[in-house]
């Protein structure tokens, strides 16, 4: 008798919550309860969440960027239908299997010339663990540079390099040589690289925490001081590639063409987790440089046949159904709209991005009875003030929205690269009417941001006493 998992799903949806509070992270479970987002989605299809009582939410999180061409598509599900139908002989792992060969070769395709070997792994950590091992192997050099507030995975080789604290607290040591400077810095990084032992300089060319995009020369000039003083250049694309702002890259936006550049996320479709380390020839052939060195790194679920064939399907559907146009249009339609409401809401302090990662930054009001809201809120905690925002547009308007960073009054837009006009106009109408509770005290914002403080400070408490 089969297992009937859909049968399944429908009769323990109500034990969702409390099956991850008991097993898995209740210390999330408390956080989803706390601020309204304990919903219980059911379906996902392209840029749209429906829950168990059938109300539909437009998606601007997007899985953090899995879901580049929408929840669902059917062509990869199709494509990864008829990889299980074929019964492949997969991860023989002493074979050259041929669709890890053709996703290999449809990905080199859409890489500018000179990028033209590939590593598949199963996530953004092994893409960076995999530049990091190159570059070192490559090199012959141990340091790493990366950049303050760049985020590059949770395995300690990533988490090494990365410049955000509160996801490093409480597990140093770090890999040795692991330095991060300044992010858009050129100053930093010369001096960093001067000593002549760097491998590489690890950066995103568009910071995911907090939606900073690098300066228009810095990724060209941070090449220009690699090559001076023997560094590899790595482009962390992993939440901006693969058509999130409007190019193929994000580092084309900056006429450079790096040395190695890491991809996941959205690579599979948004069904099967996978990555991609791709990089030039000579660098990869420096560490697979024998017959006896030809398993040097490798992972177990490298280039497996369900994965290949989504990034296949994945490859096509971008380029079919020009959803990297779309990324690009779109895009500009939420930053014009967004800047048209900064003169209107002195709190709304910026807006940047590219394509389709768009940060919306607020600041302190001049207004002094808004200016006893903020600074009452900030007092508790410095992250309060985009909770507050992105709560309501959960629960009034159904918009699944994320605050940019830890400790940020920074609200993130990753919607998936398919949304429409319509989508945004959607989005643009019910951000105004959040703005303008926001703009006024006592208000409904301001009372939500009231709950949110008196939770902070009785987690604080808790938290002290059990000290």
């Amino acid at each position: 008798m089969g297992i009937d998992v859909s049968a399944m799903m429908k009769a323990r949806l109500g034990d969702a919550y409390d099956l991850h509070a008991k097993y898995m992270n209740p210390q999330m479970v408390k956080v989803l309860r706390s601020i309204g987002f304990d919903k219980t989605y059911v379906r996902g299809e392209g840029q749209y969440l429906f829950d168990d009582k059938g109300n539909r939410y437009l998606d601007f999180v997007g899985g953090h960027g899995v879901f580049n061409i929408g929840r669902n598509h059917p062509k990869v599900r199709k494509a990864i239908e008829d990889a299980l139908a074929a019964q492949t002989a997969n991860l023989v792992q002493f074979d050259c299997p041929i669709l890890a060969g053709m996703a290999a070769e449809a990905l080199v395709k859409k890489c500018p010339e000179g990028l033209n070997r590939v590593f598949f792994c199963s996530g953004g950590s092994e893409a960076v663990e995999t530049a990091l091992k190159m570059a070192r192997g490559a090199t012959g050099k141990p340091r790493i540079i990366s950049t303050l507030r760049g985020f590059h995975g949770d395995t300690y080789g990533s988490l090494s390099l990365n410049g955000n604290p509160e996801f490093k607290d409480g597990f140093g040591p770090f890999l040795p040589g692991a330095e991060q400077i300044p992010f858009d810095d050129l100053g930093a990084l010369e001096r960093a690289l001067a000593p002549g032992d760097v491998a590489a300089f690890v950066v995103e060319p568009i910071q995911g925490k907090g939606v900073y995009p690098a300066s228009p020369n810095y990724l060209s000039e941070a090449l220009r001081l690699c090559k001076r003083y023997g560094a590899l250049l790595v482009a962390d694309e992993v939440q901006v590639g693969l058509g999130r702002t409007g190019r193929f890259f994000a580092f084309e936006h900056y006429n450079v063409v790096p040395d190695i550049v890491c991809l996941a996320k959205s690579l599979g479709g948004g069904y099967i987790p996978c990555g991609a380390a791709v990089m030039r020839a000579d660098i990869f052939d420096k560490v697979f440089s024998s017959m006896d060195r030809c398993v040097v790194h490798g992972f177990t679920f490298s280039g497996n046949d369900l994965a290949m064939a989504a990034v296949i399907a994945t490859l096509q559907v971008l380029d079919e159904e020009k959803i990297i146009e779309n990324a690009a249009a779109r895009g500009k339609e939420l930053m014009d709209g967004l800047n048209a409401l900064k003169p209107k809401y002195e709190m709304l302090a910026d807006i940047r991005g590219k394509g389709l990662i768009i940060g919306v930054e607020f600041g302190p009001p001049k207004s002094l009875a808004l200016r006893a809201g903020w600074s009452l809120m900030h007092s508790v905690d410095e992250g309060l003030f985009g909770v507050a925002i992105v709560m309501p547009l959960l629960e009034k308007h159904r918009i699944l929205a994320q605050v940019a960073g830890h400790q940020a009054d920074i609200v993130k837009l990753l919607p998936t690269l398919a949304i429409t006009a319509e989508d945004v106009r959607y989005f643009l109408g019910a951000f105004e009417e959040i703005l303008k509770e926001c703009h006024k005290f006592p208000g409904p914002i301001w009372e939500v941001g009231g709950r949110l403080a008196k939770l902070a400070l009785t987690a604080r408490m808790g938290a002290k006493k059990k000290e």
